[in-house]
């Protein structure tokens, strides 16, 4: 990316750059800002093959999946390089075309893509089975020496999601469920939900443990009050009752009240 800035006038391309690398930071995070820096981008080097594969990126996160196909195209004629085919194929998933991702997942170029292009590939292919109601066919498209490796790659963990929820969909949920385990156990990084799945399929529901000690305080302090207010009552009454037989039998409750005289000669008896 830095050689094909190069092309630039300097301040131009430290502009670029810039708007760049806020597509990257911001993309995962929030793709509307992210797409927002990257038309800037676009308007300033549009003849730059990193900037027309960025806001690809950046239309694609935000699903504006023809604009991202269109990107992605310019960046490829411009490069080259088969690296976008996956991607490429899934903006034509998005679009509503998973026989044109089909198709494309047939190609010459899929074969020019490194063992991660070719994962993915595969992934954008079940996944265009599986939106023509093709479960059976989108399980054994994934169905590839990679899944059946014991070795973890980048790819490991979202390839053996999908074919987890693919079995799943299928009804197949014993054979699922040790695959969102395998998944789970593969994903370091947290890129998918196979442990929230795994957890689902064993009926186990998560419970904030923060909200739960909130309440029990809540309830605990609500308990004390009601504790201490009916302890006052029960002293009001008791002091009630006392000053009651005072009146009736002209005595103090206590022996110190009995020596004091009364102020109020109509308190007496």
């Amino acid at each position: 990316m830095r050689q094909e800035l190069l092309s630039l006038p300097k301040t131009l391309a430290d502009d670029v750059a810039r708007n760049l690398v806020m597509v990257a930071r911001l993309i995962d995070e929030d793709p509307e800002e992210a797409y927002a820096y990257s038309r800037i981008a676009l308007r300033l080097a549009s003849r730059v093959a990193a900037v027309r594969e960025a806001a690809g990126f950046a239309a694609y996160a935000n699903q504006k999946y023809s604009e991202a196909l269109a990107e992605f195209r310019a960046a490829r004629r411009m490069t080259g390089s088969a690296d976008l085919w996956p991607v490429m194929a899934d903006c034509e998933r998005g679009m509503g075309r998973p026989e044109r991702a089909l198709a494309m997942a047939g190609e010459p170029e899929v074969r020019r893509l490194d063992k991660a292009g070719q994962v993915e590939m595969r992934l954008v292919a079940a996944g265009a089975r599986r939106d023509m109601d093709q479960l059976d066919a989108a399980i054994v498209t994934l169905q590839s020496p990679e899944l059946a490796s014991n070795s973890v790659q980048p790819w490991t963990a979202r390839l053996r999601y999908a074919y987890a929820d693919a079995l799943l969909a299928a009804g197949r949920e014993d054979e699922a469920r040790e695959w969102f385990a395998k998944a789970a156990e593969s994903d370091k990084d947290g890129a998918t939900d196979a442990s929230d799945r795994l957890a689902e399929l064993d009926g186990v529901e998560f419970v904030d443990a923060l909200d739960d000690s909130e309440e029990i305080e809540e309830t605990g302090a609500d308990a004390g009050a009601g504790t201490a207010a009916s302890g006052t009552d029960s002293d009001q009454a008791s002091e009630a009752e006392a000053k009651s037989a005072d009146v009736e039998t002209g005595e103090s409750s206590s022996p110190a009240e009995a020596c004091e005289p009364r102020e109020n000669g109509s308190d007496q008896g």
